[in-house]
């Protein structure tokens, strides 16, 4: 879905004009991501001190969902969609971002065991993702669940998974950590595999708000993907669902 540029001066004051009752959790946002922002060394040390802050209030919430069936809902709008755009219990996942498995405790039931690999760059919310296997009894799939620094992903296999998946991550990532994404996803990949992302459209400036949500044009991230051997297809039947996000399919290029 195409947003407006939520950066400008102009579009800040009208919304606040709108919904008054928010602008105080707004400055409250504001201040603790400055606050955090002054702490770190580079983008994904900020947003892991981020996803900590969130996570200490409501695991949940750290990963976009307001409450317990929201949470639900959207895991279960995510594991529909693929089933039907391709997966499979034979195929090797690699989630990117798993959270605290909102989607991923479906998908790791429904592969075989063993098949799926959740990684993340926060520790709250993979213990919060441990909890959620003991929860649904998922332990007998084996599925790994892995801290990382970055996005290099150095230690996976070269063209290991058939599919690669990540739900807002890319929406909470500067272009230079999509980019270093999209070289380690290339290789990770399996020649016939694909890797679905989506990402906050825009149709006009690219921008951010607060360094914790960016949007990009979709033309900028297709680029991107050919940049690094890999081509890209926009998905217009995900634009159906209730959701904010777009989403783009890239495989190897043929």
């Amino acid at each position: 879905m195409t947003a407006k540029d939520r950066s400008r001066l102009l579009f800040k004051v009208r919304y606040a004009a709108r919904n008054p009752g928010r602008i105080v959790p707004y400055a409250r946002r504001r201040g603790r991501d400055t606050w955090l922002w002054l702490r770190s060394r580079d983008h994904l040390s900020y947003y892991r001190a981020v996803m900590a802050s969130d996570a200490a209030r409501s695991h949940e919430g750290a990963v976009g969902s307001k409450t317990r069936e929201s949470w639900i809902k959207i895991g279960q709008m995510q594991f529909d969609y693929l089933i039907g755009h391709g997966l499979k219990p034979g195929d090797r996942m690699l989630e990117i971002g798993c959270g605290n498995l909102r989607a991923g405790r479906l998908f790791i039931d429904y592969l075989d065991a063993g098949n799926y690999y959740g990684i993340d760059i926060s520790p709250d919310i993979l213990l919060a993702a441990a909890d959620t296997v003991t929860e649904f009894g998922l332990q007998p799939k084996m599925p790994y669940l892995t801290l990382v620094r970055d996005m290099g992903l150095a230690f996976l296999p070269d063209g290991y998974f058939t599919v690669v998946h990540a739900h807002s991550v890319f929406s909470h990532s500067p272009i230079e950590v999509i980019d270093k994404c999209l070289a380690s996803v290339r290789r990770v990949m399996a020649p016939d595999g694909f890797f679905d992302f989506t990402f906050d459209r825009t149709e006009g400036a690219e921008h951010h708000v607060l360094r914790e949500d960016f949007y990009y044009r979709t033309e900028t991230l297709i680029a991107l993907a050919e940049k690094h051997g890999l081509q890209a297809r926009f998905m217009d039947d995900w634009e159906l669902l209730p959701h904010e996000q777009s989403k783009l399919r890239v495989t190897h290029q043929a």
